[in-house]
């Protein structure tokens, strides 16, 4: 994998990470009232999304079981529809597919997680 590809998926970990640690303690009813919270998790899976945008052809064919397409179609959607964003599935994204998704990028990329995961 080239090194520009893994920067990318660092990226998109560390991305992920942060994410998840947002949330940790939380409820989802709370991306409804606390703003800094809702933008921040905006902000950081528009990160992943960009980032697996930029990954070459090569890069994504080294990590097959990463659903590309979709995560860059989410970013696309919430930073062109900002102003329609779906809290139920931003919510589910971070709590469900971003755990999957950084242990794939930690098989494929070897990139490690500093800091346990939370279930």
């Amino acid at each position: 994998m080239s090194p520009d590809d893994l920067i990318r998926l660092s990226h998109m970990a560390e991305a992920a990470r942060m994410a998840m640690r947002f949330c940790l303690g939380r409820e989802q009813h709370e991306l409804d009232s606390d703003t800094m919270l809702r933008m921040a998790l905006l902000h950081v899976v528009q990160i992943i999304g960009e980032a697996a945008a930029r990954v070459s052809d090569a890069g994504r064919a080294a990590a097959p079981g990463v659903e590309w397409p979709v995560i860059v179609a989410m970013r696309n959607r919430l930073v062109h529809a900002y102003f329609d964003v779906n809290t139920d599935i931003l919510w589910k994204t971070v709590m469900f597919s971003l755990p999957a998704l950084l242990q794939q990028l930690e098989a494929v990329a070897g990139v490690a997680s500093p800091e346990p995961r939370p279930d």
